[in-house]
């Protein structure tokens, strides 16, 4: 399954299809809001202070079927504070190349283009009961470095 799985920058054909695995991963936003962040992210229009990019994972014969979502920041926890660091905001591979080095070539694309930038580390997240991303991290070599849990109270 792997050899047949490319790894490029999204375009924007790629924005329904990203909506929807956004929404997969997101689901508490509906895939048209995040239709509208996707096509913006992707054409440029998005208001941001730190370079971004979408890279998708496409499949010869089942379209795009994972993403990552990397940028830079000025610090993450447990990185460097001295310089900016790359940063996953979103990783999403289908249950059906889960597995299969996608989401690896896919992180690996990420850590490239932060290189790229003169990072030296990368930061992510979890949420804690997310036991999948947590072990695909792990597996990567990513370290936990915090656990936090995070409050609301509306005033």
């Amino acid at each position: 399954m792997q050899g047949d799985v490319e790894i490029r920058a999204a375009r924007l054909e790629d924005c329904e299809r990203l909506a929807v695995l956004f929404h997969a991963l997101w689901p508490r936003t509906s895939a048209e809001e995040h239709g509208r962040e996707v096509r913006s992210l992707v054409d440029g229009t998005a208001k941001l202070t730190m370079p971004i990019a979408m890279l998708v994972a496409e499949a010869e014969s089942d379209g795009v079927v994972g993403f990552v979502e990397v940028d830079l920041r000025s610090h993450a926890g447990g990185c460097d504070p001295a310089q900016a660091v790359g940063y996953v905001e979103g990783w999403y591979v289908t249950k059906e190349y889960r597995r299969s080095g996608v989401g690896a070539r896919l992180m690996t694309a990420a850590e490239e283009w932060a290189r790229g930038f003169g990072c030296r580390e990368m930061g992510s997240d979890a949420v804690i009961e997310n036991e999948v991303s947590l072990r695909a991290h792990a597996a990567l070599g990513y370290e936990v470095v915090d656990r936090c849990v995070h409050f609301r109270k509306g005033i």
